[in-house]
């Protein structure tokens, strides 16, 4: 079982390397969409929550791309998950409303939800680059 959407590990996977790749200078969707072997068009609703929520900056241009819009010790996975999970409320049906749902489904998942997110709260976007940048090529 996944605990995370396909588009919540692409949206850490992206910040995380806009964080190592972007120092100075944007970087490129196309370039993004390269490395993670994806079609643009896949990243590109992505890396636009991100810079709704602003985790990313996004700038126009012949030479832009995006850059983190804060510091990276002040980004948390759980802030990647929860501009990506924007994402998928657009696409979702409304949800049944039955007395089960409401009163036991909801409520027990909620408290896992929030500790989920609270664990996710602690881990910093400048843990994640040291870490990536610890395992070298791999990322690249």
């Amino acid at each position: 079982m996944t605990l995370l959407s396909r588009k919540g590990l692409l949206a850490i996977a992206a910040v995380i390397d806009v964080s190592l790749n972007g120092r100075g200078r944007p970087v490129s969707a196309k370039a993004l969409a390269s490395r993670h072997d994806l079609p643009a068009r896949h990243l590109e609703p992505v890396l636009q929550a991100l810079v709704r929520e602003g985790i990313l900056h996004g700038i126009r241009g012949p030479r832009g791309g995006y850059e983190l819009a804060r510091d990276r010790k002040r980004i948390t996975a759980d802030d990647i998950l929860r501009a990506a999970g924007t994402i998928e409320l657009q696409d979702e049906p409304a949800s049944s409303e039955s007395p089960l749902l409401s009163q036991v489904v909801i409520p027990a998942v909620g408290q896992a939800e929030r500790a989920f997110a609270a664990a996710l709260g602690k881990i910093s976007l400048d843990e994640l680059t040291r870490r990536a940048e610890a395992v070298g090529d791999a990322t690249a």
